[in-house]
């Protein structure tokens, strides 16, 4: 049903017998994120942030909204963050957001101390008229990434791949990897441990433990991701986290064993998680995170995902609308207390 520009538009925080209905309403936008999901939202609660989940509505009917996160930093300038996020609907792009950044600019910015609102939504291009924002020095979700179109058959998809990808595929079929996909929290340290190793051997920052605990067991709860794994004569050779969300499952964090890179194990699970996307009605496979930079600390990453064919999309990225009242009364209390310091 197409909304009526000259309805009115209003915004309040979600009841909780409202959480699915938003839910649903985030899954079934093209530009929907699993970080503006109530799951995620949760599991960041658990991370220290508060959240602040904001509907827009046109009546009673939920047309629109922001989850909204906020980390109590002491020392670093504070921000309210919106990644995935606004959701809005098309005809009142503009009210809706406006709406939003008053909630922001008046009701949280005060009491938080926060002085901007940093919005991330998954649009190709920003919209007219939103000359009030500036492009943030900083991106929560990657701007750039590889999406690998599941809509065609299983054929046709693996036809569209780099030959070496096809190759490599087949090549780990033949040596006989397995996969296997669980939400089973006895499957975290597993994972863990093949993620770490990566990150020590290519020399990333990895989330502690903790981290992965919270996030599997919040977002396996709510049946929006798995773990999966490739293996190789008894042996874990490689792990992914995918996140299952909207028109995408998201392979958000890996890794793989340095031993017998010759199977191909990587190459076979990837694979083996775009079927099982597929098989659950989802209609890309987004490789989180790609660069056609070659000199971009994710170029080795993306030589891989590469591979796998694949239209590489990028987004407007981070964008920030500052509170210039705020940011003013923060610098002044910084300058007072740098003066109480010197005295």
């Amino acid at each position: 049903m197409g909304l009526d520009s000259s309805q009115s538009l209003t915004v309040r925080i979600l009841k909780t017998t409202e959480y699915s209905l938003w839910d649903t309403l985030v899954q079934a936008s093209a530009q929907g994120c699993f970080m503006q999901s109530n799951a995620w939202a949760d599991f960041k609660e658990l991370e220290g942030y508060q959240t602040f989940r904001y509907g827009l509505f046109v009546g009673h009917t939920l047309v629109g909204g922001c989850i909204i996160y906020f980390y109590p930093h002491i020392s670093e300038a504070k921000l309210l963050l919106a990644p995935g996020g606004p959701i809005l609907p098309v005809n009142l792009l503009h009210t809706g957001l406006k709406l939003l950044i008053s909630q922001g600019e008046k009701s949280l910015a005060p009491q938080l101390g926060a002085i901007a609102l940093r919005i991330e939504p998954l649009w190709t291009h920003l919209p007219q008229g939103f000359c009030e924002f500036v492009r943030s020095p900083v991106d929560l979700v990657p701007s750039e990434t590889l999406l690998i179109d599941l809509k065609p058959t299983l054929t046709e998809i693996m036809a569209a791949m780099k030959p070496k990808g096809r190759y490599n595929i087949r090549l780990s079929r033949r040596y006989g990897v397995e996969t296997r996909f669980t939400k089973d929290s006895q499957a975290i340290p597993l994972f863990y441990d093949i993620f770490y190793q990566t990150a020590q051997r290519q020399q990333f920052f990895s989330e502690p433990y903790s981290f992965f605990i919270n996030l599997c067991q919040t977002l396996f709860a709510a049946n929006i991701a798995e773990i999966g794994f490739a293996i190789w004569q008894g042996q874990i050779l490689a792990a992914i986290l995918v996140v299952y969300w909207g028109e995408r499952a998201t392979y958000l964090y890996g890794g793989r064993s340095s031993s017998y890179p010759q199977v191909m194990a990587t190459y076979g699970l990837h694979w083996q998680a775009m079927q099982q996307a597929k098989m659950r009605g989802h209609k890309f496979y987004d490789f989180y995170g790609f660069t056609r930079n070659p000199n971009h600390a994710y170029a080795k990453f993306s030589r891989f995902k590469r591979q796998f064919g694949g239209i590489c999309t990028t987004t407007i990225g981070a964008q920030d609308y500052i509170f210039y009242e705020q940011l003013a009364d923060t610098l002044i209390q910084v300058l007072q207390q740098h003066q109480q310091v010197k005295h």
